[in-house]
């Protein structure tokens, strides 16, 4: 019997912090960033405002006192503060957009306008409904249709289990469907 047992990433981090704490951090910061930067560009499409979310992160975790106790999950901790960060900049910035189309006219060309503003009311009404539906079935369908995880992927990121994967995922489709009365698996592809 082999009693060498493999040590996870996140234990290794988490025994090092007992010994050096300021390196523990290096390595999180070094380990996470580009993750967290790409999680948060799925959701907010800008570059710029992706680092910016996860240098917030980064000053929250620091200030987390639980970061390195062993029980915490610090991967998913991570995760779900980007994500909420994201989420409320792009709430900030849905709202931002709104009392500046209010303000001003749009005089832009498109080639075909009647079918701009069906694809702008499609999205809008798409952005809105996704808006209503609880934060954990927005997680699901934003790392599912927006940053394509699989399934095994979603449940690593989130420290979830599968089948709780699959019936939020479900769950959050089936809502959409019925607000809307179609089916939403194309529209949140083309979205």
């Amino acid at each position: 019997m082999d009693c060498t047992a493999t040590v996870s990433p996140e234990s290794q981090l988490k025994h090092l912090a007992r010994i050096d704490l300021a390196r523990a951090r290096q390595l999180l910061f070094a380990r996470y960033r580009e993750r967290l930067e790409y999680h948060a560009y799925g959701i907010l499409k800008d570059a710029a405002e992706a680092g910016d979310v996860v240098q917030e992160v980064f000053i929250k975790a620091m200030r987390e006192p639980r970061l390195f106790d062993e029980d915490f999950k610090t991967q998913a901790w991570l995760y779900r503060v980007t994500r909420n960060l994201c989420f409320n900049l792009v709430r900030d910035r849905r709202r931002r957009g709104a009392i500046l189309a209010a303000s001003r006219p749009d005089h832009s060309y498109t080639a075909d306008p009647v079918e701009a503003v069906f694809t702008s009311e499609r999205h809008q009404e798409m952005v809105e409904l996704v808006a209503r539906l609880t934060e954990d079935h927005r997680a699901i369908l934003m790392l599912r249709y927006y940053e394509d995880l699989s399934y095994n992927e979603i449940a690593a990121r989130l420290d979830i289990k599968m089948g709780t994967v699959m019936s939020r995922l479900s769950r959050a489709r089936d809502r959409l469907e019925a607000e809307l009365g179609v089916s939403v698996s194309p529209l949140l592809a083309a979205s």
